[in-house]
């Protein structure tokens, strides 16, 4: 079932790779790297809004979704969410547009915090929408709707930025454009559910207290992967901070999609399990997710960080390239980090409804990670962010795992580390053997380099039978060999 849910969300992923990554191409040869810098910043601000506002609800909903409907009470359940998160809107919205219009900011910072506001509030209303999908594992209607928005967001972004003045606040505009697009299809099939449903404040108090503990530790969370933005921007300038994003963007963008990936395939089925009343079900469904999780993310940082220089100059405009490069296969390893801690690590506190640890095992990682920003960042430039960010993920690891094991005991498969780290070891190894000319373009490299760790890696997962990869392909060839003998 997980191998089925992973391909039913595959088109999605591909979509925010091609969004992901088509973003960092174009965007750093418009914008200036001051512009992309104001981009990033305001993006972190919106999300940081949205963490707090949203999430909760977001959460919550997901959370308690098939509970819901196995105690026929999933219309109240919609009608709570889907009413308070109107009202939250409208509260935020107001609020949100004083401050912009009374604080001391530049107007081109007005105009891009204005367009991120806006979009947010849009798309909260397909995202709580979306999130109930995802926790009904309705895999192919959920990846629709968000196919379409993502892809639509990305090419309306684009387009705005090329032919508007609107430069950083353009990709904001493309994300309102096409979350309401979305939300035009989506929206009433969702109401539907919630027709007869009544709202209950006294529902919202426990979705507050599930989801509010959460919210808090995604923000925290969210502080230790962006937080450093800020603290370059005052110390070192918007530039740095452009440049800086547009070389961890390179670096873990396409990480965080594969963990995403693997986690939204495994999230709902693991809930699922655990509600109803099979907890060791849950516990080999995790073994199985991580083991997904390594399989696919483990050569990805391998190779991101063999092919930081190539993919660096391809991927940036010429401004951002030297620093890109500089900082993409530290900002993997990171990454990596990151995303076995968010993705696996920290489920432990979901599945056991114990959020409100999670705000403390976030608090001390992030806050650390700021502190060492403004101690390193003078002396060593951007390379002091990326030592701070590895050390807070370091930290930030080891408690989620020692921790989280207190409250749910997620496997901890370390021969299947083991595994695919050797794999991933005989990939680089002849990654780096290649006879590669110097003067060779970046491109050829890049396509050279990938096409050869690809091949390897995909020779020893298949001998080494990662994730049960050899007999899944094998399982489904000899299914398809009976099919087409019996036709």
């Amino acid at each position: 079932m997980l191998w089925r849910h992973l391909l039913g969300y595959l088109p999605l992923n591909i979509a925010q790779a091609v969004a992901g990554f088509g973003g960092i191409f174009i965007l750093t040869r418009l914008l200036t790297p001051e512009q992309f810098g104001l981009y990033s910043l305001v993006f972190s601000i919106v999300t940081i809004t949205h963490s707090l506002s949203f999430t909760w609800i977001e959460a919550a909903v997901a959370r308690s979704y098939v509970r819901a409907e196995a105690d026929q009470r999933l219309a109240d359940h919609l009608a709570t969410a889907f009413h308070y998160l109107l009202i939250g809107t409208v509260i935020v919205g107001i609020t949100g547009f004083i401050a912009i219009a009374t604080l001391p900011f530049s107007t081109e910072m007005k105009t891009v915090l204005a367009y991120g506001l806006g979009s947010m509030l849009i798309r909260s209303f397909l995202i709580l929408s979306l999130e109930a999908r995802k926790a009904a594992r309705e895999v192919k209607r959920y990846s629709i709707v968000e196919f379409f928005n993502v892809m639509a967001s990305f090419g309306l972004g684009i387009a705005i930025v090329y032919t508007t003045d609107l430069k950083a606040a353009g990709p904001f505009a493309g994300l309102a454009i096409s979350a309401a697009i979305a939300l035009v299809f989506e929206l009433p099939k969702m109401l539907v559910r919630a027709k007869g449903g009544k709202a209950s404040f006294g529902e919202l108090k426990q979705f507050f207290a599930y989801g509010m503990p959460l919210s808090l530790s995604v923000i925290l969370g969210y502080i230790l992967q962006a937080g450093d933005r800020f603290v370059i921007s005052g110390v070192l300038g918007n530039a740095q901070v452009g440049i800086y994003a547009a070389g961890y963007g390179t670096a873990n963008r396409g990480l965080d999609i594969l963990f995403v990936w693997a986690g939204m395939a495994a999230g709902p089925l693991l809930i699922a399990a655990l509600e109803l009343g099979n907890p060791d079900k849950a516990k080999e469904m995790a073994k199985k997710a991580f083991g997904v999780m390594a399989l696919i993310t483990f050569p990805a940082a391998t190779g991101i960080a063999l092919v930081a220089v190539p993919l660096a100059n391809v991927m940036t405009g010429v401004e951002f390239r030297e620093g890109a490069a500089a900082i993409i296969p530290w900002i993997t390893l990171a990454g990596l980090m990151n995303g076995i801690t968010t993705y696996y690590l920290l489920v432990a506190f979901t599945l056991s409804k114990r959020t409100g640890i999670m705000v403390l095992v976030t608090a001390i990682p992030a806050t650390l990670n700021i502190g060492l920003n403004f101690a390193l960042l003078p002396i060593m430039g951007l390379m002091g962010a990326v030592v701070a960010t590895i050390i807070a993920y370091s930290v930030s690891m080891v408690m989620s795992a020692v921790i989280g094991r207190r409250h749910f005991v997620l496997p901890l498969p370390f021969a299947e580390v083991a595994k695919t780290g050797f794999a991933c070891g005989l990939m680089a190894i002849a990654v780096l053997a290649l006879p590669l000319a110097d003067e060779m373009a970046d491109f050829a490299k890049l396509l050279i380099m990938a096409a050869t760790g690809m091949l390897v890696y995909g020779i020893a997962a298949l001998l080494l039978n990662l994730a049960d990869c050899r007999e899944i392909i094998i399982g489904r060839l000899t299914k398809k060999t009976i099919i087409e003998a019996k036709s």
